[in-house]
């Protein structure tokens, strides 16, 4: 029981991928400018970390280590193949948004990383939790990144939901600051920049401070 705790306090908090490892930062700082084609990329991302993890694991003694590596990016690019069609299927709006970042998902060194770091070493169901719990780590950056560069960009919250949940999307719009001009900044990549430095240095300062705000 203490493994599965620590997979998820790792996933979560103390070797979150974003905040911590810092991989994953081209998509994570090119999509967030709102909260909606984070949740989108955040999901993505989610399915292909569980989905390798649990077939790396499944497979990972027929694996030579020699060429563990290339079939590691073979099952993410597989994964990733299934995620990119789906999107088109049912979602062809955000997909077009998050354009190419869907399919560089295969690049993406966090999935790559537990793969070879966790996975290629674990059994299968620890090593779903631990794609599941670094992949609900890695979104929830993403979506507080995105929150909040669209909330200083457009002062506006999960504008174009309908990309994602269709008509419902049009209940959950909601404008935060009316006849607001927008920061340009925050929408622009030095923005992506600014605002994952302050959330980097707020959770470097929890941690110095033993938890405590």
């Amino acid at each position: 029981m203490n493994d599965y705790v620590k997979i998820i306090k790792n996933g979560l908090w103390n070797n979150n991928q974003a905040l911590v490892a810092l991989l994953g930062l081209c998509p994570l700082l090119a999509v967030t400018n709102n909260i909606v084609n984070a949740i989108g990329l955040g999901i993505a991302t989610t399915f292909v970390l569980v989905a390798s993890n649990v077939t790396v694991s499944i497979f990972r003694r027929q694996i030579s280590k020699e060429v563990r590596i290339p079939i590691f990016v073979l099952l993410i690019a597989s994964f990733v193949t299934i995620v990119e069609l789906l999107m088109q299927s049912y979602f062809y709006d955000l997909y077009l948004v998050l354009g190419i970042f869907v399919p560089l998902i295969v690049t993406n060194c966090a999935i790559l990383g537990r793969a070879e770091a966790f996975a290629s070493k674990n059994t299968w169901g620890k090593s779903a939790l631990d794609g599941l719990m670094m992949g609900i780590g890695f979104s929830i950056v993403l979506i507080i990144l995105g929150a909040m560069r669209e909330l200083i960009g457009s002062g506006t919250l999960f504008d174009q939901s309908t990309l994602l949940l269709g008509d419902l999307g049009n209940t959950l719009s909601v404008t935060v600051f009316e006849n607001y001009q927008g920061t340009l900044l925050a929408i622009l990549p030095p923005g992506a920049f600014i605002g994952l430095g302050i959330i980097v240095a707020m959770k470097n300062r929890y941690n110095l401070r033993g938890g405590k705000p």
